[in-house]
């Protein structure tokens, strides 16, 4: 990603130093890039269309009605619908250091067109889901696969080839996929009204947070749990929710681990991945690093900056 930065810097104009605002557009699609150069707050902003919003360098403090104030670090994305305003604060952003966010309005036709097909191929055992990119904002974290395809989305947008909308055409489609993946994963994981407890991942979501530290979890076992064979067990769970049985154990470990350095401080980062549930440091170095594009001690810093 810093090479596709390096790039656009190299093209863009820069009018101002607060949330300087470069647009690349697309058949079904466009690409926003925002920098801010100086210490800013409460800087609103609104889109006539729904917004994927990811963060690439620095950090920033988000408001958004539904939600509490959260920090925004590269790596997390943020879905928003339409006229939803997000209010900002730039506490890190510096003329040598500047705060860059990526914003992604993708067409609402092409979104329903999408969640249609999605609807007709995908259901959680008996019940009956219509899975759709409603008015709630999601915040994602953890998520590498959207990560992955963000990246190349970025890349395509500005490397103005022939093929590049039959591209961006795919590329947005299986974007939305993962999101509606990712809302389905949500609903199991939270699902506070017990809804799909008696499912067989939902069963198996519930024995992976209640057994989330225990370093002996095998796929093997959670297939054993959901009454499958192993193989049937890893393609359903991935079908469902979009990453395999061991990267989604793996993202919520590191997910504990991020909860366990900012409350925790004066842990090392040994003792925060074996209570994360990590066998050693360098696997859990190298996982932090994968999921959140920076390393378990870049986050402690950052937190504390």
């Amino acid at each position: 990603m810093r090479q596709l930065l390096n790039h656009h810097r190299s093209h863009r104009k820069l009018s101002t130093l607060v949330e300087n605002r470069t647009t690349y557009s697309a058949a079904y699609a466009e690409l926003n890039i925002f920098e801010t150069h100086e210490y800013a707050e409460k800087v609103s902003l609104i889109f006539d269309f729904p917004v994927i919003a990811s963060m690439l360098t620095g950090k920033k403090v988000m408001h958004i009605d539904g939600l509490e104030a959260f920090e925004f670090f590269p790596g997390e994305s943020v879905v928003m619908p339409t006229r939803k305003e997000m209010v900002i604060d730039f506490p890190l952003a510096t003329q040598k250091d500047p705060t860059q966010c990526l914003a992604l309005g993708i067409d609402t036709d092409k979104i329903n067109e999408v969640v249609e097909k999605f609807n007709y191929e995908v259901a959680i055992e008996n019940e009956n889901n219509n899975w759709d990119l409603d008015n709630n904002t999601s915040h994602l974290t953890n998520h590498q696969d959207v990560n992955h395809l963000i990246e190349r989305l970025t890349s395509t947008f500005l490397n103005n080839s022939k093929s590049k909308d039959v591209l961006l055409d795919l590329m947005i489609q299986e974007l939305i996929i993962r999101l509606l993946q990712t809302k389905a994963k949500a609903l199991i994981i939270d699902d506070p009204n017990q809804a799909f407890s008696d499912t067989r991942i939902g069963t198996v979501i519930k024995f992976i947070k209640e057994n989330l530290t225990n370093k002996d979890i095998t796929v093997d076992l959670l297939a054993e749990k959901a009454y499958m064979s192993t193989s049937h067990f890893h393609k359903k769970f991935k079908n469902t929710l979009g990453v395999s049985p061991i990267d989604y154990i793996n993202s919520e470990k590191i997910k504990f681990s991020k909860k366990l350095i900012k409350e925790a401080k004066d842990f090392r980062m040994s003792e925060i991945a074996f209570k994360s549930g990590f066998n050693n440091t360098s696997y859990f170095n190298r996982q932090f690093k994968k999921m959140e594009m920076m390393t378990p001690q870049q986050f402690k810093k950052m937190i504390s900056a």
